[in-house]
C-alpha cells in the first residue's frame, strides 16, 4: 500500500521560491506515475505536473511550465516540487499523488495529470503566495 506524506508548504512574497517534498512509502513497484495537483478555495483540484518513474520523463501544465520543477532521485524516493517565480494565483493546498496503475503513461510520454487516473493520495501542504 502505497503512502505520501507532503511537506515544505508556507508563506513566501511574490517572485520568491519554495520546494515541496512528498514521502513515498509502501510500494513494491519501480513503474508508476507521481504528481502534484493543487486547490484553492472555490476551485477544482488541478493536476500541474507528472513524472512517470520508469523513464522519468515529465508533463508540466501551462500555468506552471517554465517555474516549476518535478524531481525524484529513485523510483521509491522522496518526490520534489521546486517552484520558483511563485505569484499569488500559486497560492493553494498542494497534494501530491499516485497513479499506481501508471495510467498517465502511454504512447511513449506523460499525458496530463486527470484526478480521476490517481488512486492515492497525501494530506496536502498549504503554499501562501503574498504580493
Amino acid at each position: 500500500q502505497v503512502r505520501l506524506a507532503e511537506s515544505g508548504g508556507g508563506s513566501v512574497q511574490a517572485g520568491g521560491s519554495l520546494t515541496l517534498s512528498c514521502a513515498v512509502s509502501g510500494y513494491t513497484y519501480s513503474r508508476y506515475c507521481l504528481a502534484w495537483f493543487r486547490q484553492a478555495p472555490g476551485k477544482e483540484r488541478e493536476g500541474i505536473t507528472a513524472i512517470y518513474t520508469g523513464d522519468r520523463s515529465t508533463w508540466y501544465g501551462d500555468s506552471v511550465k517554465g517555474r516549476f520543477t518535478i524531481s525524484q532521485d529513485s523510483p521509491k524516493s522522496t518526490l520534489y516540487l521546486r517552484m520558483t517565480g511563485l505569484k499569488s494565483e500559486d497560492s493553494a493546498m498542494y497534494y501530491c499523488a499516485a497513479d499506481t496503475g501508471a495510467r498517465c503513461y502511454y504512447a511513449d510520454y506523460v499525458h496530463p495529470a486527470e484526478r480521476n487516473d490517481y488512486d492515492t493520495w497525501g494530506q496536502g501542504t498549504q503554499v501562501t503566495v503574498s504580493s
